[in-house]
């Protein structure tokens, strides 16, 4: 991992300024919080291509589902809690339904959003988005991906739910970097553990990684960067080589990567996975970095967790 960090946030605007540039189909929809969700890059280069649709997220989405049959590729970006929440009706009756090509961002994800509080750290919109038929969801864990991810839901004909951060994190992979015909990238071959992560907390997990070789303990790290479709076929993998399975998440437990993963494993290799994430509640307010180690979710919480279960 490279030292310089960035939200994957400001990496979505800066991808669809880019975007821009060579396909003139791409409009960009937000509700009055472009400047947070970054899509006022986007704006700034082509205002022309920008609807501010202010506090309706409900109308956004619908508008957005409208330009699609005209050609266009409308990007809509708000708030988690807002986009998967507040527009899940028209996201499934007038997206997912239709089966439109409408490209969704869910920004200021998870607990890392800090000091807005409980009330706008969305939780469980990987477990509303991932349920839809017709929708496909990514989670991007730094920079690079998200770029890529952003260009390659430009090509897919669908529904896509992207899912951003508001906090800075690691850059891991190098900037020419791609990931066509993959849905996940591991890193090491470590036969101990297998951890499954997603946006932040693969940086987290990354951390782990080089601490707990020091302690002679190898593992692998699954950057699921895709979770509908899934990689099955290295969860599998992973299950066969290695003597455990963890999952973590800024999500919460129910629903989200752990119950993806678990899914699999029932039905194609019966084998044990323990699901860190946020347990079954809210989040509060608090600073995002010490929220994700009093929610168990960072670094720390991941050497722990290792550790406590090999020594069962």
């Amino acid at each position: 991992m490279k030292e310089e960090k960035k939200a994957t946030r400001q990496s979505y605007g800066e991808a669809l300024k880019e975007l821009g540039k060579v396909n003139k189909n791409i409009v960009v929809f937000d509700a009055d919080l472009a400047g947070a969700t970054k899509s006022d890059i986007f704006k700034k280069e082509f205002p022309e291509r920008f609807f501010d649709m202010g506090i309706s997220e409900q109308d956004m989405i619908t508008t957005a589902a409208g330009m699609s049959t005209c050609g266009k590729i409308p990007f809509a970006s708000t708030f988690a809690v807002f986009a998967a929440g507040r527009a899940y009706d028209q996201i499934r009756n007038s997206v997912c339904y239709p089966n439109l090509n409408v490209k969704i961002c869910g920004s200021h994800a998870g607990v890392t959003v800090g000091e807005d509080g409980a009330t706008h750290q969305m939780l469980e919109d990987i477990n509303l988005m991932k349920g839809l038929p017709n929708m496909r969801v990514f989670c991007p864990s730094d920079d690079v991906q998200t770029k890529w991810i952003v260009e390659e839901m430009t090509k897919i004909e669908g529904p896509c739910y992207i899912r951003t951060a508001r906090l800075a994190t690691p850059i891991i992979y190098d900037e020419k970097e791609r990931f066509d015909n993959k849905k996940s990238v591991q890193f090491g071959e470590g036969e101990d553990v297998t951890i499954f992560a997603i946006g932040v907390c693969v940086s987290e997990a990354l951390k782990a990684k080089e601490t707990l070789a020091k302690d002679g303990i190898n593992i692998r790290v699954v950057d699921m960067f895709s979770l509908k479709p899934v990689d099955e076929e290295i969860i599998i993998k992973a299950a066969k080589e290695t003597k455990l399975l963890i999952s973590v998440e800024d999500h919460s437990v129910i629903g989200g990567l752990g119950s993806i993963i678990a899914d699999v494993l029932t039905e194609k290799y019966p084998f044990k996975l323990v699901k860190m994430g946020v347990k079954d509640r809210f989040g509060e307010s608090g600073n995002a970095v010490e929220l994700m180690k009093k929610l168990e979710i960072d670094s720390e919480a991941i050497i722990n967790k290792v550790k406590e279960e090999l020594n069962k």
